[in-house]
């Protein structure tokens, strides 16, 4: 299954429970998609969330977002994992 990187840019009020509270909500949601939202990264200061996900494609991973919180990524990009 492709893997994907998605970026949420400019987030107002970022906090670390609220970063942990949209994924909880994702985690939720996720499986109806056939999604795996892996992990997160945030930068609370500029307000950037980075969010690593195993995804049939990027409409399914951005279906998981608007349905659990609405706050769907700025960016998705399929990478793939180096050593």
């Amino acid at each position: 299954m492709p893997m994907y990187m998605d970026s949420h840019k400019n987030v107002e009020g970022l906090t670390a429970e609220a970063v942990a509270g949209a994924h909880a909500r994702d985690l939720e949601v996720q499986g109806k998609h056939g999604v795996n939202y892996v992990q997160y990264w945030f930068n609370q200061d500029e307000g950037t969330v980075f969010c690593l996900v195993d995804a049939p494609s990027k409409e399914a991973a951005e279906a998981v977002h608007r349905e659990a919180h609405g706050l769907v990524a700025d960016e998705i990009t399929e990478v793939s994992e180096g050593h």
